[in-house]
């Protein structure tokens, strides 16, 4: 994904978009190909995933079990911090579709940092996570 001047609004729809043309045929080495090659990742498993092998294993840990999957950024702020990077922060509504056909969603707080690399727009940082139901005070 390649682009001209900065325009963060413009550049996180680009790769939402193609994160969704990778994802609604769940390809795990196209969903990979949008993360730097040294991008630290938090997805929706236990662990840390750093780099695009990593991530790459990590999407096709879900082969199998995901057939499609949408997603939806909302309520994004978002952050200039040079302008090559940027970040994204807010909420991520997911539509999947698993084995056997099943329709499931998911919305989700999210965390990207975008920066331009060789001339593309990648992943630099992608934290994803479920909303806590109570601060995590350690009462529980």
């Amino acid at each position: 994904m390649t682009e001209g001047a900065s325009n963060p609004k413009k550049t996180l729809d680009e790769m939402q978009h193609a994160w969704n043309s990778a994802a609604k045929v769940w390809n795990p080495k196209a969903l990979a190909s949008l993360y730097a090659d040294n991008a630290l990742f938090y997805g929706g498993r236990s662990g840390h995933s750093v780099g695009a092998a990593a991530i790459q294993a990590y999407f096709a840990s879900y082969d199998g079990i995901i057939q499609s999957a949408v997603l939806d950024l909302i309520e994004q702020e978002l952050v200039e911090t040079s302008p090559e990077t940027f970040v994204a922060q807010g909420l991520g509504a997911f539509s999947f579709v698993l084995a056997g056909g099943r329709q499931t969603q998911s919305v989700l707080r999210t965390t990207l940092v975008l920066s331009k690399l060789n001339g593309q727009w990648k992943i630099q940082l992608h934290h994803f996570s479920v909303t806590p139901e109570v601060p995590p005070l350690g009462d529980r």
